[in-house]
């Protein structure tokens, strides 16, 4: 009975304040001489603060044609401003800026919708080995992450040392299917500096200094493991797949709105979702050694710990994880 009671006064709050905010947009509407679309695009800076209001203005509007003009095609997207300033008894001519504002804002906001859409395609379709173009992708990661290492032989014990499990790279891939490989050759092509020298950490970790209060903390056996061990290091490509999955499920779940509609100045793509991808293993690298773990079975551990601190992060409506990127030079959602 308590718990009936409690789910009525929820439902009854939900439409009371329902009713309430339809009744205050009516009469600010009044008020300004403007509509919620209005208000939010001459009174919120662009970027993610006024993107992420207006994709929640339209998805929660009565009107049909608001609520689906979050998921048209992109070359529909000039057309549905026309219908919406229609709709609002928008004067185009005395309000141009409106239209220029709404347009990059869909451009976003539909653009997140097909991102998620294309990396999801990548990531379901396998690694096979019969496609030619699948091989030529991982011989190129080989190859630009040990341009001074011949590869012997497909299928080789080599491929541990850019941190594979095994003998041959495909069985790695399953659970991310191809964006796992895509996201490692970016790094290795388009940072290629940057990769090798994550790599070389991984494979040998700087020696840092170790206090007396530090030793005092271990058991000789814990000592001698972390010090002759290198307890820092880990699995270059293993982790670069696990940081694909890391990068997915923020994508996924949205979190990556704030940071995208902050770089991209219009639709978000495939490359953006890569700099990203980049700038998350720039960042775990260095958080791992700062955490600096006894062993990789700490593994889940730091990387759980550097996701909740990303995810904070990107509670911040003007965060932009990599603004240093071309990508986000000269936003235009004025």
């Amino acid at each position: 009975m308590k718990h009936f009671l409690r789910m009525l006064i929820q439902v009854c709050l939900y439409f009371y304040c329902k009713f309430l905010w339809r009744c205050l947009k009516f009469v600010m509407r009044k008020l300004t001489g403007r509509c919620e679309l209005q208000r939010i695009c001459y009174n919120t800076k662009p970027g993610a603060p006024r993107t992420m209001k207006i994709e929640t203005s339209l998805r929660d509007s009565k009107s049909k044609l608001l609520q689906t003009s979050v998921s048209v095609h992109p070359d529909a997207i000039e057309k549905t401003i026309e219908d919406i300033m229609e709709l609002k008894k928008i004067n185009p001519d005395i309000n141009p800026q409106l239209g220029i504002s709404l347009q990059a804002c869909l451009l976003q906001i539909v653009g997140y919708r097909n991102l998620i859409a294309d990396v999801e395609k990548l990531r379901r379709e396998p690694y096979d080995s019969d496609n030619p173009q699948h091989e030529e992708m991982l011989l190129k990661l080989w190859k630009f992450l040990k341009p001074n290492t011949p590869l012997e032989s497909r299928i080789s014990k080599q491929w541990c040392e850019i941190g594979f499990q095994g003998d041959d790279p495909k069985t790695d891939f399953r659970g991310m299917g191809l964006l796992g490989l895509y996201n490692l050759q970016y790094f290795a092509e388009r940072d290629a500096t940057a990769a090798q020298q994550v790599l070389s950490d991984s494979l040998h970790p700087k020696c840092r200094d170790i206090t007396k209060e530090e030793i005092s903390k271990f058991s000789k056996a814990e000592w001698e493991k972390k010090r002759m061990d290198k307890a820092i290091g880990y699995s270059f490509a293993i982790v670069g797949i696990n940081i694909t999955d890391l990068a997915y499920n923020l994508l996924v779940s949205g979190a990556l709105k704030t940071h995208f509609y902050n770089i991209a100045p219009e639709a978000p793509t495939l490359s953006h979702f890569q700099q990203t991808f980049c700038y998350l293993m720039h960042e775990f690298h260095k958080f791992w050694i700062d955490e600096d773990p006894m062993d990789i079975m700490e593994f889940n551990r730091v990387r759980e710990k550097f996701r909740k601190r990303i995810v904070k992060q990107l509670q911040n409506p003007d965060m932009a994880l990599c603004p240093h990127f071309a990508a986000s030079e000269g936003l235009i959602n004025m």
